[in-house]
């Protein structure tokens, strides 16, 4: 898991002591990515049985102050001795296990020296793109040796060991409110509502978007066409595996249901209305049965185990 916190160059185009209202808006961006990592992480590592493609995972993001527009500002705001930082650190993950946290600057991976491995390149969001997938690498073959410095600290070694984890990213980008998923990412806008919902429901946002990536529905939309038919089951196939999704995270199925029809009489001709989509109601209701076949598998089995028990929808 990553995060690629793409600030506007607004942001921080000047230097931060003299735009204390960019200070806010940096630490408010970094808040909510750690509100939906957080999120992603209980739901990918919790889900990680049912997955087909399920690989180790550390429990943290990285952030790359060379990619904003202003790089020794970000830097000076968080306190970075480089570019490279830790971004969010998910709780009761191995990161917060080893003594991690946000805003520690990323030196080294093993042996490898990331200032000397990966310097800036362009397009600026490559960089951050190759340190995650070393991280992902590295976690792979076992326990990674991390070497990170606190502001006004010395540097120190830690051994983190990655869990199973279902496979995407969450990031959280500086600009719009939509949520999407594009195969490997789910991505939130900044001012995405659901970010100031309760957090069953924000969770079961995120499920969502997460669904689409774990039932492949990218690939599958390039197999058989984007028809307005086919988007129209993605969609109700990804609400329907919302439920099963929570339940394993340990948060009550119903949550979707109550997602839903927060969401859709107040979006009406947004993400949840609109011709790709069935109306919110129809979809609040299939919802609903969902919930009541997770439920029974719950009581039964301990787990919702959506790799042998969900029905998938057939595309045209």
């Amino acid at each position: 898991m990553r995060w690629r916190l793409a600030a506007a160059a607004a942001l921080i185009a000047c230097p931060l002591q003299a735009a204390p209202r960019a200070d806010d808006a940096l630490t408010e961006l970094q808040a909510r990515d750690a509100q939906l990592f957080a999120v992603g992480w209980r739901l990918a590592t919790t889900n990680a049985a049912f997955c087909e493609r399920a690989a180790p995972a550390l429990g943290l993001s990285v952030l790359d102050a060379g990619a904003f527009a202003d790089p020794a500002a970000v830097r000076r705001q968080l306190g970075l001795g480089g570019d490279l930082a830790i971004g969010a650190v998910a709780p009761h993950s191995p990161g917060a296990g080893a003594g991690l946290a946000p805003n520690e600057t990323l030196i080294a991976i093993g042996d490898i020296s990331l200032a000397e491995r990966y310097p800036r390149r362009k397009p600026s969001w490559q960089r951050l793109i190759d340190v995650a997938a070393a991280l992902d690498a590295a976690a792979a073959q076992g326990p990674v040796a991390l070497t990170v410095a606190r502001a006004d600290a010395p540097p120190r070694t830690v051994s983190v060991s990655g869990v199973p984890a279902c496979p995407s990213r969450f990031e959280v980008l500086d600009s719009g409110g939509r949520a999407m998923a594009e195969g490997t990412r789910v991505i939130l806008g900044r001012s995405f509502p659901g970010f100031a919902y309760p957090e069953p429901e924000f969770a079961a946002a995120v499920a969502h978007e997460l669904a689409h990536n774990l039932l492949r529905h990218r690939a599958r939309l390039d197999e058989a066409g984007r028809s307005l038919g086919n988007v129209r089951l993605t969609e109700r196939e990804a609400d329907r595996l919302m439920p099963w999704l929570l339940a394993n995270a340990g948060i009550a199925p119903e949550a979707a249901t109550r997602f839903m029809e927060r969401w859709g009489p107040r979006h009406d001709g947004g993400l949840f209305r609109n011709r790709n989509h069935e109306g919110w109601d129809e979809r609040a209701d299939a919802i609903r049965s969902e919930v009541t076949k997770v439920e029974a598998l719950m009581a039964s089995e301990g787990k919702a185990d959506w790799a042998k028990h969900f029905a998938r929808e057939t595309l045209d």
